[in-house]
């Protein structure tokens, strides 16, 4: 490897470094400068916002260039660091953990987990196989089922079960793939603007807002509607080519794993779960209750559940509370508050605009707890909820990297050989993106 090439890694290194020392430097400060207080009191100040800084570029790219670390240990380490330097005692970083977030996820995660061990999402390939083997009508099934469930059972947790059934689905028709791997991505952040169970940062704003589930579904559930539409709409359009191709496939139904006792349970317990949601029960009780239900049972092993629980998920979520938390402590001032004050928040475009643009700098959850203090200062947080709720879950579509769903469903296909590229994704991805929010901002505007 070349100097150059190795440089990134080096410069990453070093800045960790750089890092660590000052946290620990800031930590010992009570210590080693008992006569500078000046200092003493400044080195929190300074750690923060580096940590916050640095956590928060590697959060986006998604690595530390020359460590092997993933977002869930950037978030991890952060929130380290930000006790380490005594931004925040042990005892306030416990209690920036938001655990109604936490809890919400594991719940959810089991539900999904126990559908996808049950058979049922095989269940609806096979009869998707069967009765919508028509190239537009195979899209649009793939497109109303993945922002459907997304809409209910969190898009990340379906996009890892969705992609690999379609994929083998779209070969045993014979049809190019690219099209519906497409859908199952778009559609599942599309879909899931329409609940606060529909993906992470959904479910933190509904944490932090407190909006009834029924008021979240009811103002938010259009939005997610049309923007199905259009999605199905532009994939079509775009891809009209690739959707006419026929490949070599088998044409024939797949066989299916199915246990009907726990694909019951599943089913009641999914649907038990939902209508707790809309019955006005806090959506992290019904979860992790339906949740630890459905573990009881003679014909599941638990640990083929855990293995379908994104533990890296809840880690980061929790150093991304811990993070945030340490610099709004330190960092977050009256002369700041007023500064975003100035930008006008209040007025819905302008809101959304910032809400998506940041959510695609360091991608939707991260900006969600970014926005968190300022809407605090607005007249209206219930619109401003629902408003940053629609424009990070509606920016996720932009690109790529616009949201986790999306990588999910790229790296399966990458999995068996299937490329979706930048631009497979950006020339549906992009207009979708913006027409769905002029269309999402006009709804909560006007």
């Amino acid at each position: 490897m070349t100097v150059g090439g190795r440089l990134p890694g080096l410069i990453g290194v070093a800045t960790v470094g750089a890092l660590v020392l000052l946290s620990l430097a800031s930590g010992l400060a009570p210590l080693l400068l008992a006569s500078r207080p000046d200092l003493v009191a400044a080195l929190p100040k300074l750690a923060a916002g580096a940590i916050f800084a640095a956590s928060y570029l590697a959060l986006a790219i998604g690595k530390v260039p020359g460590l092997a670390i993933d977002r869930a240990g950037v978030a991890l380490v952060g929130a380290g660091l930000m006790v380490a330097a005594r931004v925040l005692p042990l005892e306030e970083a416990y209690r920036a953990v938001d655990l109604d977030t936490i809890t919400l996820l594991l719940g959810m995660m089991i539900v999904v987990a126990a559908l996808r061990v049950s058979g049922f999402f095989a269940v609806a390939t096979g009869w998707i196989m069967a009765h919508a083997q028509r190239p537009l009508v195979l899209l649009a099934v793939v497109t109303a089922l993945s922002g459907c469930f997304s809409a209910f059972l969190v898009n990340d947790a379906i996009c890892l079960v969705l992609a690999p059934l379609v994929l083998d689905l779209t070969r045993r028709l014979g049809r190019n793939p690219v099209p519906c791997l497409l859908a199952v991505a778009m559609a599942s952040n599309v879909g899931s603007t329409a609940t606060i169970t529909g993906n992470p940062q959904n479910i933190m704003i509904g944490s932090f807002s407190r909006i009834p589930y029924v008021h979240f579904a009811a103002v938010l559930a259009p939005v997610a509607l049309a923007g199905l539409v259009l999605t199905a709409a532009l994939i079509a359009l775009m891809h009209r080519g690739q959707l006419a191709e026929t490949v070599a496939g088998e044409r024939r139904l797949p066989r299916m794993t199915v246990n009907r006792v726990l694909l019951g349970r599943a089913l009641l317990g999914t649907v038990a779960m939902v209508g707790l949601f809309f019955a006005g029960q806090p959506p992290a009780k019904a979860a992790v209750i339906v949740g630890g239900l459905l573990l009881l049972t003679r014909r599941m092993k638990s640990r083929r559940v855990y293995a379908d629980i994104d533990w890296s998920l809840l880690v980061m979520f929790a150093g991304l509370f811990i993070i945030v938390a340490g610099a709004q402590h330190a960092l977050l001032t009256p002369q700041l508050i007023a500064s975003v004050g100035r930008l006008h928040l209040e007025q819905v475009p302008i809101l959304a605009a910032v809400t998506a643009v940041l959510s695609n700098l360091v991608s939707n959850v991260p900006a969600v707890l970014v926005m968190k203090p300022f809407v605090e200062a607005l007249p209206d947080h219930v619109t401003a909820w629902l408003v940053i709720a629609m424009a990070s879950t509606l920016a996720g579509n932009f690109t790529i990297l616009g949201s986790i769903a999306n990588l999910i469903v790229v790296q399966k296909a990458a999995a068996v050989g299937i490329e979706i590229s930048f631009w497979d994704y950006f020339r549906v991805g992009a207009p979708l993106t913006v027409i769905t929010l002029v269309i999402g901002t006009l709804w909560l505007w006007l």
